[in-house]
């Protein structure tokens, strides 16, 4: 069960975090929650698609694996790409809130009770300052925050557009392997590319014209995880 305390620099002077990657820490999945904020990064490496909620709310993700609990990028020695989407890169720290002069101020919160904690990097300078370790995990932190707040006014932007459609995906392994990817959405490119010009400045903005170009600009990225997929199963064959 998590701990999660107030981070500070008197009662956690010494506190150390390995930030180690593995299906014992959360890794193992086939697919992983991803914000506007981070989809430049996010976009070089993985397929972002669209998938809905439990309530209908749309949900960026990226497709790590094709099977379930797969993660196509996680291998003996940790996470092997050159992005770890925020949610899973932020190890045991998380976003808290306190109340500031009447402001609701974010803070950072990190989970006690996690393994990682406990030896690896430093986080506070013995004077007392964040060390450039604990300054990553912030700037981490405070994307998944900006993105969160986000997520919805882009895609009611989307929406607004007529620029989200269903896709299905028929992934082939092989020969005899095949997967059959539904209930996901995308940006339909022929709607973007026959937009207005009103159209597109209002998308541009927003801030949201460049995030709908990642997201087409991600989609290469699923023949490379079938690639991926390939390799692992060979490298299986006894």
């Amino acid at each position: 069960m998590a701990r999660n305390v107030l981070l500070n620099n008197v009662e956690h002077a010494d506190l150390r975090v390995a930030m180690r990657h593995g299906p014992e820490h959360g890794d193992a999945l086939n697919q992983v929650p991803v914000f506007p904020t981070e989809f430049a990064d996010v976009s070089r490496e993985y397929p972002i698609l669209f998938r809905k909620d439990a309530q209908g709310s749309l949900q960026a993700v990226a497709l790590l694996g094709l099977d379930r609990d797969e993660n196509l990028f996680l291998g003996p020695d940790g996470w092997q790409a050159r992005y770890i989407p925020a949610v899973q890169r932020r190890g045991p720290f998380l976003i808290g809130f306190q109340d500031v002069g009447g402001t609701r101020e974010p803070m950072v919160l990190i989970d006690l009770d996690d393994p990682r904690v406990g030896d690896g990097e430093p986080l506070f300078l013995p004077q007392g300052g964040n060390t450039p370790f604990l300054d990553m995990v912030s700037r981490t932190l405070k994307a998944l925050h900006q993105g969160v707040e986000v997520m919805p006014q882009m895609f009611a932007a989307f929406e607004a557009e007529g620029l989200i459609e269903p896709i299905q995906l028929e992934l082939k392994v092989g020969s005899e392997r095949s997967y059959l990817l539904g209930d996901v959405y995308t940006i339909s490119e022929s709607r973007l590319a026959g937009l207005p010009g009103a159209a597109l400045e209002r998308l541009n903005r927003a801030g949201f014209l460049g995030a709908a170009f990642l997201v087409l600009a991600s989609m290469p990225n699923i023949a490379a995880l079938v690639e991926r997929k390939s390799r692992r199963l060979a490298s299986t064959v006894p």
